[in-house]
């Protein structure tokens, strides 16, 4: 998803510290200097006016929840296209705002979490998929089985999944129930699909990790680093593809659907308040 939210959250810094000091120069200095009962000029009013709001909005954005929009399928059935979601911020620790650098740690991320991160490609996009791999783990996945550290992710048949992509193609998947621990979640599957392209793998840090054939793949998950998949196994750009996650690359764990704003079907109603699971 592009990386919107970063520049929104610099613009919003600028604008703290302007108004900041705007308040504060009109307390040390500008309200002296005016006569009793004289108004505030405009270019007081507003800024002091505003600083409130704006400090509780980016403190709000930086430490607790902020929103995304989840721009593709990659993450179907658990996510659709337009779905607009929260993310919590301080789950895996706290980090400082613009630079997201993690001051406090708190918890570490846990396989089957959703997570948004930036893109280790090109940190300016934000991606969000699943954990599958934490750091140390053994990532297997052949003829569309998940096996983490010789153990198998059951997997439950759950009918069909049906979706259109774009607006054309009308694309009709297996569904299944996969369980991490006592961690369900849908993943969607084409019957005809590869488990992985081999031809699309790119360089990335720790290739070395990973062993490729046309049944799948085996990754051994460095320190401090994860392995993400999307739901939708055969429609995601992922770790399969352009490699592990950096654990200070991580933004939080998204953990609510809050909006959808695609079509306006009862079908997208719906999933307004939902959770992710």
């Amino acid at each position: 998803m592009p990386n919107w939210m970063t520049n929104f959250a610099l613009i919003l810094f600028i604008l703290l510290v302007f108004t900041g000091l705007v308040t504060l120069a009109d307390k040390l200095l500008f309200s002296k200097r005016r006569a009793e009962g004289e108004a505030e000029p405009w270019w007081i009013e507003y800024p002091k006016s505003f600083f409130p709001v704006i400090l509780i909005v980016f403190m709000l954005r930086s430490f607790l929840v902020e929103p995304f929009k989840i721009p593709s399928s990659s993450m179907r059935p658990t996510l659709e296209v337009g779905d607009f979601i929260l993310v919590n911020k301080f789950t895996y620790g706290i980090r400082l705002p613009i630079i997201e650098k993690k001051i406090v740690e708190i918890n570490q991320p846990q396989r089957g979490d959703v997570l948004v991160f930036r893109y280790p490609q090109d940190p300016t996009l934000d991606y969000i998929k699943r954990v599958v791999g934490t750091p140390g783990d053994e990532v297997t996945y052949k003829d569309k089985k998940l096996t983490i550290n010789g153990q198998s992710a059951p997997q439950k048949a759950d009918g069909t999944y049906s979706y259109v992509e774009g607006t054309l193609a009308f694309v009709t998947t297996q569904r299944f129930v996969e369980t991490f621990g006592d961690k369900p979640h849908t993943v969607a599957n084409l019957p005809d699909a590869p488990p992985v392209s081999v031809g699309r793998v790119r360089a990335f840090p720790g290739r070395e990790n990973c062993v490729y054939n046309e049944s799948g793949f085996t990754c051994k998950v460095p320190a401090g680093q994860y392995f993400m998949m999307g739901d939708n196994r055969d429609n995601s750009e992922d770790s399969r593809y352009w490699g592990f996650v950096p654990d200070d690359h991580i933004r939080g764990k998204a953990f609510f659907v809050w909006w959808n704003w695609d079509d306006v079907s009862s079908f997208a109603f719906k999933r307004i308040g939902s959770g992710i699971r």
